[in-house]
């Protein structure tokens, strides 16, 4: 999807949270985005999203649930 500059979008950072950025260029594939009044970054078309709901579905759910940690000296007791 093309960005048209000053429009709104949404990125997924770390794999974990949703952001709201404005676009401020576009350069081919490359759209540079700013993050409310200052930061911005350069990235490319495919990271961003439309809405959050999109930004959300791909965000990956199969996290590990990490076991409880147990001493090795639990078996004795």
């Amino acid at each position: 999807m093309k960005f048209e500059i000053g429009s709104t979008a949404f990125i997924v950072e770390s794999n974990r949270i949703v952001r709201e950025v404005t676009v401020v260029k576009r350069s081919g594939d490359f759209h540079t985005v700013r993050f409310g009044t200052n930061g911005g970054i350069q990235v490319r078309g495919s990271r961003l999203f439309a809405s959050q709901e999109d930004a959300e579905a791909s965000l990956t759910r199969n996290r590990i649930d990490k076991k409880k940690y147990s001493s090795p000296y639990d078996y004795l007791h």
